[in-house]
């Protein structure tokens, strides 16, 4: 496979061949021990995005009312469903929930630096920084509490690569609704990466928003329960931030048309990063898949609205890949951390001191924290500190807020109250 794609270029493959039999549908699953982290990031972002097909098409079939179009769509549904089987099914079973649930909040913090350090659009770019933020700080979470119910580093899951310290504090991350409502993207003028980018974060935040849903109900101590409650809820503000951000006048079609040339992105996006040989093979099938996919798309938006693909993909060769192994990430999200006090005011984002003692976000801190030593993020943090006399953390260097830097102390202020954060 060369650098440049244009997958509209390519003679897809049959649809027969874009099914398994129910034994190829069952992979190998990873050694967890071996595996490299961006392996492991890289498998939960091609499920996210599988996941994402699902409920997209799922959706499109509910709102339309053309029965050829709807068998279209449950063909390839049915496609799509085998490789979300197959790649969910490298995870080994002996993988906990928590271990998992870190390779998704590290997978959060790494995409969005990628996305945001390339982000052309300004806008744009300040929604990823600002929930990367916050992503860095589940990670946090979760990481104390892996090492207080399990005594397990979470460095070594993380390979070292990404640092575990506290970002903008999860229970400062509450808001009104209407402040995760931001202004939509011109897809008609927008860059190919931002509308990439845009479709690839949905995937992967809805993804840990449902698993976290999930989690919640299931987890082994009422503690854990607690934090995967509290923290899928500021994933479905991430949700919403986000897919505001799309264009909302694309057509069905239009959308079912991005939705592969996404998947094509991104499956050959993998593959050409990938360091495992056998995950890599999976990488290049999938994408020949998506191929086909894409191809009966962009005819059906032929068919039915009489339109090209060109007019709605002008730009068809892949834009820059998408890459963990050349990324390093740990600079520049040392200098966003300068911004752990900013939160959202209607479609814009300011400093916690810049808003209106009467504003929504107050409120909503009022009715949520009733009592601040009952929040799960927060309570996490304060057993740790007092079975091990600090928490747990992975840093590089001190912390570039210095409210953030205590290791004895779990910050509750920083973006929460109206005061002045200082940074090193």
């Amino acid at each position: 496979m060369n650098n440049k794609k244009n997958p509209f270029a390519e003679q897809p493959i049959s649809s027969d061949g874009t099914y398994f039999s129910l034994s190829d549908m069952y992979p190998k699953a990873y050694n967890k021990h071996e595996t490299t982290p961006f392996t492991k990031i890289r498998i939960i972002l091609a499920n996210g995005a599988e996941f994402e097909a699902q409920w997209f098409l799922h959706n499109f079939a509910r709102h339309c009312a053309d029965n050829d179009i709807r068998r279209k769509i449950a063909e390839v549904r049915k496609s799509e469903q085998q490789q979300q089987k197959r790649i969910s099914c490298l995870k080994p079973i002996s993988e906990t929930v928590l271990e998992t649930t870190i390779g998704y909040e590290q997978l959060a913090v790494e995409l969005t630096a990628v996305f945001a350090r390339r982000e052309a659009n300004p806008y744009v770019k300040q929604a990823l920084d600002f929930a990367l933020l916050e992503d860095f700080d589940h990670l946090y979470r979760y990481a104390d509490l892996l090492n207080l119910e399990h005594g397990i580093e979470a460095k070594k899951l993380v390979g070292g690569l990404t640092e575990i310290m506290p970002g903008r504090p999860t229970i400062a991350e509450h808001r009104f609704p209407w402040d995760d409502v931001k202004r939509k993207t011109d897809y008609g003028s927008a860059n190919p990466l931002t509308r990439l980018d845009s479709s690839i974060i949905v995937a992967a935040e809805q993804q840990t928003m449902n698993y976290y849903m999930n989690q919640a109900g299931f987890y082994t101590s009422d503690l854990g329960r607690k934090l995967y409650a509290e923290i899928a809820m500021i994933e479905e503000q991430h949700v919403t931030q986000y897919e505001s951000l799309m264009d909302p006048t694309t057509s069905w079609l239009e959308c079912w048309l991005m939705h592969e040339y996404t998947e094509c992105y991104l499956y050959y996006s993998l593959f050409m990063d990938e360091t495992d040989p056998y995950v890599k093979s999976i990488w290049g099938r999938h994408y020949e898949i998506e191929v086909n996919h894409l191809h009966v798309a962009a005819q059906a938006l032929k068919d039915y609205e009489r339109k090209e693909a060109a007019e709605v993909i002008p730009d068809q060769v892949f834009p820059e890949l998408i890459s963990f192994e050349k990324s390093d990430n740990v600079s520049y999200i040392r200098e966003v951390l300068k911004q752990s006090y900013l939160q959202g005011k209607g479609e814009d984002w300011v400093n916690v001191n810049e808003l209106p003692s009467d504003a929504k976000f107050f409120d909503m801190q009022r009715i949520m924290i009733s009592d601040v030593e009952k929040v799960p993020s927060h309570e996490v943090i304060e057993k740790h500190i007092k079975a091990e006399g600090k928490d747990y953390r992975f840093q590089t260097a001190p912390h570039p807020i210095k409210s953030l830097d205590d290791v004895k102390r779990d910050n509750v202020s920083v973006a929460r109250k109206k005061e002045t954060v200082v940074s090193k």
